[in-house]
């Protein structure tokens, strides 16, 4: 079950927004159905780069053996 604070991981490319599939994100909003949820996306150094309205096909919780890596935001 995804909740709100939770860190979690994009499953696809949002290319609009410079995301690729495996970006780190925080949900900051949990619709009450559990159909969608409000997911922020920030820079290293704390910047915003997107709040997308996410379902729960396009992110997954992130697991305990896994760990994050930095990559350049694309243009």
């Amino acid at each position: 079950m995804i909740n709100e604070l939770d860190s979690v991981v994009l499953s696809h490319d949002v290319e609009e927004y410079g995301l690729k599939a495996g970006d780190v994100g925080a949900v900051v909003y949990c619709y009450s159905d559990g159909a969608a949820y409000e997911v922020e996306f920030v820079s290293g150094e704390g910047d915003t780069i997107a709040v997308l309205t996410l379902d729960s096909r396009d992110i997954r919780q992130m697991h305990s053996k896994e760990i994050l890596h930095a990559r350049e935001i694309a243009a």
